[in-house]
């Protein structure tokens, strides 16, 4: 069997993924930059009255300190045409600067950002500004949005901001250390009412404990992942390197799932629960589903993640 791009499909294929959030970040996306800066606000200010920001510890700021020390130092105006350059995707050395950083400094980058809008240090909002109406009804179906598809959507309107790296070259990536994996002592077990498979049982114990290098292990050398609304990540290095930028202190919590044969010595398996993210805590638990494609000697040869449409998709396990 040989990996193609249709193989997600053909892995349980009736899953129903929250596709409301890849629409909604279009239509973002067509929105001035001015609308975004301000959808960004009005869309924190109005997440905030329902979910906890777990801002302390959930980011390391060293590395955007000295970018956000030379905003600080900046006049309004200044300020202001920065915010509308990362919306921009504008050629600048912030830009720049700003497209080398993994998601969780970005997201902590934006928040010091508000903390600072609401201090009077960042150019504010103005006062009495209202959103366009085309921003507005993209903020009003943000709102509509489940908590879980919510803080997606945020996370990845603000990932995707700064210049364009596929126009780079290239570039070292700036990302945290990778903390240590969890004590043996300390760590827990998942248990997922279907599924007893050792591998996948493995996959999410050692996700949760940070263990990446042992994580990577599990699968085969030209296995891949593919993460919710993304192409395929192909390779052990390449997938390995996604864990450590994207996957730290992730809490997974699975519940239930089901496997069946696929052929050719194959196994799949669907497996349905929750991922609970640094930044939200456990006020948050996105409802999400694992498609996982095991070959004959058990090791992972692909595992497609769906963020999912609604909570009652947690009970969908058919084929």
């Amino acid at each position: 069997m040989s990996f193609t791009l249709s193989t997600p499909r053909n892995i349980f294929p009736h899953t129903l993924s929250a596709n409301a959030v890849p629409a909604l970040i279009a239509r973002f996306n067509q929105l001035s930059a001015e609308d975004r800066l301000a959808w960004i606000w009005f869309a924190y200010l109005e997440i905030a009255k329902t979910i906890t920001v777990a801002a302390s510890g959930a980011v390391n700021m060293e590395f955007a300190e000295p970018t956000l020390n030379e905003i600080k130092k900046m006049s309004f105006q200044e300020q202001s045409q920065v915010m509308c350059d990362l919306a921009n995707h504008a050629d600048t050395t912030i830009c720049r600067t700003y497209a080398t950083w993994t998601p969780n400094i970005k997201l902590g980058f934006w928040y010091q950002l508000g903390e600072w809008m609401e201090q009077g240090i960042v150019a504010p909002i103005p006062e009495g500004y209202k959103l366009s109406a085309n921003a507005n009804a993209v903020l009003q179906t943000l709102i509509g949005l489940d908590s879980g598809q919510q803080i997606t959507v945020l996370h990845k309107t603000i990932v995707n901001m700064g210049f364009d790296t596929s126009k780079m070259g290239e570039f070292t990536r700036v990302s945290e250390p990778v903390a240590p994996p969890t004590e043996m002592s300390k760590r827990t077990k998942v248990a997922i009412a279907g599924v007893t498979n050792s591998t996948v049982l493995s996959y999410m114990n050692l996700l949760n404990a940070n263990d990446f290098d042992e994580l990577i292990k599990l699968f085969t050398a030209d296995g891949a992942l593919q993460p919710p609304f993304k192409r395929p990540i192909v390779g052990k290095d390449a997938v390995l390197k996604f864990f450590k930028e994207e996957c730290p202190n992730l809490k997974l919590a699975p519940e239930r799932g089901v496997s069946e044969p696929a052929g050719d010595g194959y196994t799949q398996i669907k497996v349905t629960g929750k991922v609970q993210t640094p930044w939200f805590g456990a006020g948050v638990g996105m409802n999400m589903s694992w498609r996982f494609l095991l070959n004959s000697e058990n090791k992972i040869f692909f595992v497609a993640i769906d963020l999912l449409a609604s909570p009652k998709e947690l009970l969908n396990l058919a084929r």
